[in-house]
């Protein structure tokens, strides 16, 4: 078996159902591990196709790799924050950062802070003046986001234990 098909393998087994947490659960949840999150930088190695859909695989200095499903449109969009080269017109982050900047606000951070029944939970980090707001949203919104605006991506170490799966670079 390749080292691919065993990701695969890894990723079937144990990412099949999706679901979300009712919101009282999850703000429980966020509310005793907010100080306990043990934020780790990760990098974008790259957007990946499955039979099931795209996901964005990210790593941190430790070599945990955490695969995150992500829609065909965040996949293009990732991917082309990722090559560098912008569209003819403006994607929807792209606009989202220009609104962002023409309000005299930046993107600080992503942090990835969450898993539940499978699915992720991140918070955009944005400054406004001298205050900075999180803001609950998609992980692959937030790192189409993070990519334009060059700032760093973070995981919960708790996040990266969990979901880590075995990955080699080609």
């Amino acid at each position: 078996m390749t080292p691919d098909d065993e990701f695969l393998r890894h990723i079937n087994e144990n990412f099949g159902e999706f679901g979300e947490a009712p919101p009282e659960e999850l703000e429980a949840r966020r509310a005793r591990e907010q100080n306990n999150l043990n934020e780790k930088e990760v990098r974008v190695v790259g957007v990946y196709e499955h039979p099931r859909g795209a996901f964005v695989l990210l790593r941190d200095t430790r070599g945990r790799a955490v695969p995150i499903w992500i829609g065909q449109a965040e996949a293009l969009s990732i991917s082309i924050a990722i090559e560098g080269t912008p569209p003819p017109r403006p994607l929807t982050h792209d606009l989202l950062k220009s609104v962002l900047e023409r309000l005299n606000g930046a993107v600080e951070g992503v942090l990835v802070d969450d898993l539940y029944n499978n699915t992720y939970y991140a918070k955009l980090s944005v400054r406004v003046d001298s205050k900075v707001i999180d803001i609950d949203c998609r992980p692959s919104d937030a790192i189409a986001l993070a990519l334009r605006a060059k700032v760093p991506i973070y995981v919960a170490d708790r996040v990266l234990e969990e979901a880590q799966v075995d990955w080699q670079e080609e």
